[in-house]
């Protein structure tokens, strides 16, 4: 029930359409009601029984007053009225267009309260998916590399999908059945109250046998979901890996892999449809069978004159009851199906409630300019148990270059994404102009840097918005001129649209140096004071390079730059650079000084010249 009353948290902004709903849901059921007690007069014409009821005291009309006894007793002065000036025929007609006007009623504020709920739904369901949206958005990097992509969206996606089919779907069930069910019961007992005391005996019998349903639901609504996030992701896999597929002739592999999952997944939900099916008519068994023994029993009664019930009476109580059995079906349906729903909220704020391993201080400073350093002061980091970093230190100067070189896996990516905060060190401190990276805010520390990588991240939008990705009212004049300073506005303007052309998902319209002029112009445009290069030539081949790399020059004229190199030829002009393998700083110099001494630079700039 936590997760229910969770769910129903969010809907806390929108209690001002709780009071109307109310008020629609009563009048929809009061009219409802209305017109099933309105068919005892009906009854009491057509079999020519009024009762042994003294009819005199209603030849006059009532005085107004907000009671039932006062629209009982307005309704029969009319309908004697209409009975002594047209006959049976007219009261018939009389009665029955009472009942054609309750009816419509009865539905116009059924649709009323049905708007006023889908209100309330589409908002609940908008500010949840905004909810974990803003909290995938804020989470460290390395959540994301724990995390199955495919799962992340199919909780964002299929996961709250099912909340607002199963969950939020049942709030009309929550008020609305139960108030019908009260309402019904109270007019039953009035009508008869042993008749009524019978048919109620069964309902905890019915609910005991729905509820042990209902949680054997919950386990397989759980693993349904986890299997439907591993079909996306399979998905998102394939589709993003299809060159490689395709070149390893993998599409067995993969086949049959998507269709052991799909199969799981298949099984597991037809062994929730046997359990969720099952759940609807048992509660309709239990109904009918309670309706044949009031058949029984009750008849009994009319046929012997053991009962104060008249014959039309007893043919009205029936059909009230009936009207019961509606209500009573939707609330057995509503907690199986609800259980699917809960599963899913579970999945939801499981990722809503995991706190980001980097966050901002309880007063985090603000720091307006970078003015002296960047400062790695005895630095360990690890992922997990063991050290990938181990007592780095370097100080990266205002207008200096610092390049990172070394095998593959030595944690070059590592040391740089410490400085944006993308990760904190497990020892040690990272500072700028001598304040802890951990103390500054953190939209306020990375707005201080601009990040170009070896992959370009590009996203499905046009040219221009994908360079101004971030800034607002940025003028397009600004735009072209970052272009050119990336020896980008050459190919942009050969685009069939120019600055206004899609480039497709993750920039698949554009070639490989194209993509990263981009990333490189996106930086341009942002002006940082640090720049932080990773390996960003290293995937073009001769000529995009070298486009590439005039660019980057351009972006590194007088700004403070780490540069992670795979081609040590393009960090010969660093002011400094370190040589990291295993995690460790093993050698440290400018290129000249470097390529002196016997050791790992000297071995790789060997390699690479020959």
């Amino acid at each position: 029930m936590n997760t229910y009353f969770r769910i129903l948290s969010y809907a806390r902004p929108f209690r001002r359409f709780i009071p109307i709903y109310v008020v629609y849901t009563l009048l929809a059921i009061i009219f409802g009601l209305l017109n099933f007690t309105l068919l005892k007069p009906l009854f009491d014409v057509i079999f020519e029984q009024n009762g042994p009821v003294d009819v005199s005291k209603y030849f006059e009309k009532p005085e107004f007053s907000l009671t039932i006894d006062y629209f009982l007793h307005l309704f029969n002065y009319y309908f004697l009225q209409v009975s002594e000036q047209y006959g049976k025929f007219g009261t018939l007609v009389y009665v029955c267009i009472i009942i054609v006007i309750s009816v419509f009623l009865a539905n116009l504020f059924t649709y009323l309260s049905g708007v006023v709920l889908a209100k309330v739904r589409a908002e609940v369901i908008k500010k949840m998916r905004m909810d974990i949206f803003q909290k995938v958005t804020k989470m460290h990097i390395g959540y994301f590399s724990n995390e199955r992509k495919g799962d992340l969206m199919s909780k964002m996606t299929n996961d709250i999908q099912e909340v607002e089919n199963s969950v939020v779907q049942s709030l009309r069930v929550v008020f609305r059945e139960p108030a019908t069910i009260i309402l019904y019961f109270s007019v039953l007992f009035f009508m008869s109250v042993k008749l009524t005391l019978f048919t109620i005996l069964v309902i905890p019998i019915s609910g005991a046998i729905i509820g042990g349903i209902t949680k054997r639901l919950k386990k397989k609504a759980i693993e349904s979901q986890e299997s439907l996030g591993r079909i996306v992701n399979i998905l998102d896999e394939t589709i993003g890996g299809m060159r490689v597929i395709k070149a390893f002739g993998a599409r067995k592999y993969i086949t049959d892999k998507f269709d052991q999952e799909t199969d799981y997944y298949s099984d597991v939900n037809v062994s929730m449809a046997k359990k969720n099916e099952l759940a609807s008519p048992i509660s309709q068994f239990m109904g009918v069978s309670v309706v044949a023994g009031i058949l029984v029993y009750g008849g009994a009664l009319v046929l012997n004159n053991n009962s104060d019930l008249s014959a039309s009476d007893f043919i009205t109580y029936i059909i009230i009851f009936t009207q019961v059995l509606n209500p009573a079906k939707e609330i057995s349906r509503a907690a199986s199906v609800i259980q699917r729903g809960l599963a899913s909220a579970e999945r939801i704020f499981k990722v809503v409630d995991t706190k980001s391993q980097i966050q901002n201080v309880a007063h985090p400073k603000e720091i307006n300019a970078f003015e002296k350093e960047v400062l790695f002061k005895d630095v360990f980091f690890g992922y997990e148990k063991e050290d990938v970093l181990k007592e780095i230190n370097f100080k990266l100067q205002k207008g200096k270059t610092i390049a990172l070189v070394g095998p593959s896996g030595g944690g070059k990516s590592t040391i740089a994404d410490l400085v944006p905060r993308f990760y904190d060190p497990t020892k040690g401190k990272v500072t700028i102009d001598g304040i802890d990276l951990k103390e500054i805010e953190l939209t306020n520390l990375r707005s201080l840097m601009g990040i170009v990588t070896q992959e370009s991240i590009l996203f499905n939008d046009t040219v221009f918005n994908n360079i101004a990705f971030g800034l607002e009212g940025v003028s397009e004049e600004k735009v072209i001129e970052a272009a050119k300073i990336a020896n980008a506005h050459e190919f942009i303007v050969h685009l069939e649209n120019g600055y206004y052309t899609s480039i497709g998902e993750r920039g698949s319209k554009l070639s490989g140096g194209q993509r990263q002029r981009l990333s490189i112009a996106r930086a341009v445009l942002k002006n940082p004071p640090i720049l932080i290069l990773d390996e960003a030539t290293s995937a073009l081949d001769s000529e995009s390079e070298l486009l590439v790399q005039e660019a980057l020059t351009k972006l590194m004229s007088n700004r403070t730059t780490l540069v992670i190199a795979h081609r040590l030829s393009t960090i010969q002009h660093a002011d400094e650079i370190l040589v990291i393998e295993r995690g460790e700083i093993v050698q440290r110099g400018t290129h000249q000084a470097l390529m002196l001494e016997e050791g790992i630079y000297k071995k790789l700039s060997t390699m690479q010249s020959v």
